[in-house]
């Protein structure tokens, strides 16, 4: 089957905005409140295998602050800590703080031009996707995407694969017509659980992880002058990820007992 669509995580594959935007954010919200909690850059990291804000700030609370869950109305507050650090989060999107990953604006414009259909499947919120588009891309830059699968549209989040299958639906195409790119193990086992071929592109802090079942492995896209760096898969000889290198990986990933990489 010909690869048709390319469905993009965002936060960690789009742009390394865990460390230097959510974090922070979450920081200055918990600082607004009077909550005395600091998610220093190594928690964080062990805070993100948890999926969604509002689910992050109810782990931590469990491990760390169990009075706070003891509080009347304590729901309403983690919504509203979640729209304070949202709000922050937008501010610094808005002043140019969170570019995104190398080739992944080469990658978009080349596949718009080569006709594939573009969509997002993610936990954050539409708010931040769209915020991260239009800072980096122009004010019309979420038009690129047919379907945005963002933050609460599924009960379930990853590493359920309900996100994709919402995604898929409203694409009106099955899961061998796409390829996912994802940054986490959380998001391949989404991906996977959907039936989609999946290219990781990992950052500082998902490198680590195990990523069996991908068709490749990356710690970057590439960019002129400056090769992708390949982890794990069989780039030929492409020196940076485009289209037609994603179409040699979804083939070779919708080849039965291909067996991906590890």
């Amino acid at each position: 089957m010909e690869l048709e669509a390319v469905i993009f995580d965002v936060d960690g594959t789009l742009a390394d905005t865990e460390r230097d935007g959510h974090r922070p954010a979450f920081n200055a919200a918990f600082a607004e409140v009077g909550l005395d909690w600091h998610w220093n850059d190594v928690l964080y990291g062990e805070l993100l295998a948890i999926t969604g804000g509002k689910e992050r700030i109810r782990a931590f609370a469990q491990l760390h602050d169990p009075d706070f869950l003891a509080r009347p109305g304590v729901e309403d507050a983690i919504r509203d800590i979640h729209a304070r650090k949202t709000r922050h989060y937008l501010a610094q999107l808005e002043g140019g703080g969170i570019p995104l990953r190398p080739g992944i604006a080469r990658l978009l414009a080349e596949a718009r031009q080569r006709g594939l259909h573009l969509a997002i499947a993610t936990t954050t919120t539409a708010d931040n996707v769209i915020g991260l588009l239009r800072a980096n891309l122009g004010p019309n830059a979420d038009g690129w995407f047919e379907v945005i699968g963002a933050g609460d549209v599924v009960a379930s989040k990853k590493p359920a694969p309900d996100i994709y299958h919402w995604v898929l639906e409203r694409l009106e195409l099955g899961p061998g017509a796409c390829l996912a790119l994802e940054d986490s193990a959380n998001g391949l086992a989404a991906s996977l659980g959907a039936g989609i071929v999946t290219v990781v592109l990992v950052n500082e802090y998902t490198r680590n992880q195990a990523f069996s079942g991908a068709v490749a492995v990356l710690f970057d896209l590439g960019e002129a002058g400056k090769p992708c760096r390949v982890l794990a898969g069989d780039a030929g000889e492409h020196g940076l990820v485009d289209v037609d290198l994603l179409r040699r990986w979804h083939h070779l990933g919708s080849i039965p007992a291909s067996g991906g990489c590890n």
